[in-house]
């Protein structure tokens, strides 16, 4: 029973024309991929945590291909909000559609933690706290933003060391982000702060994309760091030892 992380699937199983195939080779018939890898990888026995961007849908009905696909993967899913997840709307709804098409290995780690084998996972989206590290313009209040999913976090971080009270050997609690807590010059203070005042040693995050030959491991503040964007991945879940 093992544990796999894997962000930014960004599926469009019913509209190909929203393939991110345009950007570049790397991404040539990556959904495909995506079912091979993961398939030939994970068991159903295993867990699959995806920290975001997991289709390209604008509403809940529109994301239902996709859902259904990423159901019929092998092992139990554990999904998170990213920046493109539009079709995202209350867990109750969510909870609702994975009912009614009868999906029951979908959990979501949304204001929660979680017990995943030996580990108690947890996070929020984050985000990118300067509008000067936007590529492009995105209107939003980014303090305002920001405060919120900082707000997240700690809801989930006290979650997760409640959780921690009840098991009978303490776990490890890992968090995992869509945005990164930290990128080249980018540091979110507020959320490394965070992470060191639970004693998180290590996170996972995704978002980042084209950078193949940056480093997918390093340590800020004494956490280990781990970008684990599918294309960086070249689309095989990573394993979480």
């Amino acid at each position: 029973m093992s544990v796999f992380v894997m962000a930014d699937l960004h599926l469009c199983t019913d509209d190909a024309s929203k393939s991110m195939e345009v950007f570049g080779n790397r991404w040539k018939d990556y959904q495909n991929r995506i079912a091979q890898n993961w398939n030939k990888l994970v068991s159903d026995n295993d867990t699959v945590i995806i920290p975001g961007d997991i289709s390209w849908a604008l509403t809940l009905n529109d994301a239902v291909s996709d859902i259904k696909f990423l159901a019929s993967l092998n092992g139990k899913k554990v999904i998170m909000k990213g920046n493109h997840d539009f079709w995202w709307t209350s867990i109750a709804k969510m909870n609702s559609l994975f009912n009614e098409l009868g999906i029951e290995n979908i959990s979501i780690l949304h204001n929660n933690s979680l017990l995943v084998e030996d580990f108690i996972i947890t996070g929020s989206r984050g985000w990118f706290i300067d509008p000067s590290t936007q590529t492009k313009s995105v209107n939003a209040d980014f303090d305002k933003v920001n405060n919120r999913e900082l707000i997240r976090l700690k809801i989930g971080l006290e979650s997760a060391v409640k959780l921690n009270a009840q098991q009978a050997e303490k776990k490890e609690i890992i968090c995992f982000f869509h945005f990164p807590p930290v990128w080249s010059e980018f540091k979110n203070k507020g959320i490394l702060d965070l992470l060191l005042e639970y004693g998180v040693n290590r996170c996972y995050f995704g978002h980042i994309h084209g950078n193949y030959t940056a480093s997918g491991v390093f340590i800020e503040d004494g956490i280990k760091m781990n970008l684990i964007s599918a294309d960086f991945l070249n689309f095989i879940p990573q394993y979480i030892e």
